[in-house]
């Protein structure tokens, strides 16, 4: 058995729909219109229209990315820092 090196890219096997999908469900369309100033996130949004435009537009496909990558890495220093808090409090309830 050998082991695979990972990918470098973080984005690597993660679609532009579910993508899209996460950052609608986390964050909704109105903060996605702020954040990044497309059309299609402010007026009458819906994935579809979405997905089409990103499909065919690097710059704004590139901004939803970096988005997501920022979010991502929230979430992970999020995550170890609770990791760490909880076991301090595990340590100091010894």
């Amino acid at each position: 058995m050998t082991d695979e090196p990972k990918p470098k890219d973080p984005l690597h096997g993660v679609t532009l729909k579910a993508i899209m999908e996460e950052l609608i469900a986390r964050r909704g369309w109105d903060d996605l219109a702020d954040r990044i100033e497309i059309r299609c996130f402010a007026h009458d949004p819906s994935l579809k229209s979405s997905l089409k435009f990103l499909r065919r537009t690097p710059w704004a496909r590139g901004r939803v990315e970096a988005l997501y990558l920022e979010d991502q890495r929230k979430i992970e220093r999020n995550a170890k820092r609770n990791r760490r808090r909880a076991s301090m409090r595990a340590y100091s309830a010894e």
